[in-house]
């Protein structure tokens, strides 16, 4: 209610006596006092009615007003019954610090105003909670299951006119009401929003941008697995949704507030919805890529892609080629308290966000990539319509299917945020194939590939093919005893030395390149001086004749490794 209405109010008898001005201000509640600093019981937005008590001379009234003003009050009412006339240094006071002064008469009892205040508040928020039940009444039965996240962001547009945006980690607009945001600014705002809960900032965050503020509130998961408050942020900061609001909800009132949390929960059954209907392609990809690894007939391999095929790609008539991309999201445990992150499934979760069609978003057709995880990696299978070689201008053929910088380019700023210093991304693509025997060798290509991106600088790179030496694309069809000839060749020295000295080359060797040549990371993991390292590494290079800060020569040592 306003202190204007209380002024207008006949029964009450209220007599203005300054702040004429201030009369639209919200009474939010009343509080009668008459202790010279009663601070602590002031929450703001109060009609304070006293009777004067604690006024003995003029020099009184200036801390007590200036008390009230700064508590942020609506208005003070003062009782007549025990001075008579209003003393005018209080007047005078409020005049100052532009308080709405009331003169309340002495046939006037405080407990009437009270009553009439209280009852006035209480309806009023009696009806603000009923339109916002009867909102979530109307969001839980329009919600996902009845449409989709748009039919909750329409209900957001048409009754609280909030124009709204759900947003992938990557920036992806999965759904919106209205125009859609820019592809520019969604990354900038699923930057912030990654940013914001990396350094453990609750939401909804804000950000600024050309004159707007949007409001982010983060999108948590409902029932997969511990709750977020028990989950390490970086288990999920990749992966969770976030709902962008055009508006500044700092000043929002609380059932405001509430209202959009539970917008964010429907939309999070969506969420798990969509994550659900992965589950058949992501066994899909781990059946196959078991059958790979485990070096099965290539005619079982080609029966299982037989059955992918219409799940990934339905109506395709004819066997599609395939592309297999690598990727790892790794983090710096230097520091860290308690156990390392499970990085695979993050992994995965992220490589299929990136690997959604652009040409189809907004449609459950995007998602039509298979993506499992072993260890660390995650390895998807991505099926490819046709694969037609077309020519330049120069009449350079080029293949057409994934290329390793295009899939970054978007996602490269919002998932450098994400990952916030201390974590970063490596992904490697494989060429097209186009069938089951050449599986095996796309696997290892997209690892090698992935490897190069992880040897250069910066939080989310990517490799193709196209960036291996011609050696590295060859090995993995060679016959066997040429691979036995060139494991033998590599790692033979390093083993008679182990058995010799015990000077651990071979488990020295593997670590290294596992930590991308990084001496630091390398030291860490294997609880040794960076010193000794250098010298165990600087054995291995004499024993081979190779030099280790090379990458071809890294990457003949990860295959001896691999093959042996």
């Amino acid at each position: 209610m306003r202190l204007r209405a209380l002024l207008e109010t006949d029964a009450l008898g209220l007599r203005l006596l300054g702040g004429e001005d201030e009369l639209d201000r919200t009474v939010r509640g009343v509080m009668t006092t008459d202790l010279r600093d009663p601070s602590r019981y002031l929450s703001g937005g109060e009609l304070v009615l006293t009777g004067l008590a604690w006024w003995r001379d003029a020099s009184d009234a200036e801390p007590f007003v200036r008390i009230l003003a700064s508590a942020g009050v609506a208005g003070l009412a003062a009782g007549e019954a025990e001075l008579g006339d209003i003393p005018d240094d209080l007047i005078e006071a409020c005049l100052r610090h532009r308080l709405p002064l009331f003169a309340v008469n002495e046939s006037v009892a405080f407990a009437t105003i009270t009553e009439h205040v209280v009852r006035q508040v209480s309806g009023e928020r009696a009806g603000d909670l009923a339109a916002v039940v009867d909102r979530h009444r109307r969001l839980m039965t329009s919600g996902p299951a009845g449409g989709g996240p748009e039919v909750v962001l329409d209900l957001l547009g048409s009754d609280l006119d909030l124009r709204a945006w759900v947003l992938s980690p990557t920036g992806r607009q999965i759904a919106g009401a209205g125009e859609p945001l820019g592809p520019a600014l969604s990354a900038q705002l699923a930057g912030e929003h990654l940013a914001a809960t990396r350094t453990g900032r609750r939401g909804p965050h804000r950000l600024a941008v050309g004159g707007t503020t949007y409001s982010l509130f983060p999108i948590r998961n409902t029932g997969r697995g511990p709750a977020p408050a028990s989950r390490d942020v970086r288990e999920t900061v990749l992966s969770d949704w976030l709902l962008a609001v055009e508006a500044d909800a700092s000043d929002w009132p609380a059932a405001r507030l509430d209202l959009l949390q539970g917008v964010t929960q429907l939309i999070a059954v969506e969420r798990d919805r969509r994550e659900a209907a992965r589950t058949v392609r992501r066994r899909l990809a781990q059946e196959v890529l078991e059958l790979v690894q485990t070096g099965a007939a290539p005619a079982e391999i080609a029966a299982r892609l037989r059955v992918a095929a219409p799940v990934l790609l339905p109506g395709l008539g004819t066997a599609p080629h395939w592309q297999v991309v690598v990727a790892r999201v790794e983090w710096d445990q230097e520091g860290a308290a308690g156990p390392a992150v499970d990085s695979g499934p993050v992994a995965q979760a992220l490589l299929e966000e990136i690997l959604v069609d652009p040409a189809t978003v907004g449609s459950e057709s995007a998602d039509r990539i298979a993506v499992a995880h072993s260890g660390d990696e995650a390895i998807a299978l991505v099926p490819l319509p046709s694969v037609t070689p077309t020519e330049t201008q120069e009449g350079e053929t080029i293949a057409l299917g994934l290329h390793a910088d295009a899939l970054l380019t978007a996602v490269r700023e919002p998932l450098s945020a994400g990952l916030d210093g201390d974590g970063r991304l490596t992904l490697g693509v494989s060429a097209a194939v186009h069938s089951a025997e050449g599986l095996r060798g796309a696997l290892e290509e997209a690892r090698h590939a992935r490897r190069v991106a992880a040897a250069r600088p910066g939080r989310v790179c990517a490799a193709g093919h196209h960036e291996l030496a011609s050696h590295v694309l060859l090995l993995p069809f060679v016959p066997d005893d040429v691979r036995r000839a060139f494991t033998a060749r590599l790692l033979d020295p390093l083993r008679d030395y182990d058995r010799r000295h015990r000077a651990e080359l071979i488990p020295t060797l593997e670590a290294f390149l596992d930590c991308d040549g990084s001496w630091t990371r390398c030291a860490t993991r294997l609880h040794l001086h960076v010193n000794t390292l250098r010298y165990r590494v600087g054995r291995i290079e004499q024993l081979t004749s190779r030099d280790l800060s090379r990458l071809e020569d890294k990457l003949d040592f990860f295959l001896a490794l691999r093959m042996s």
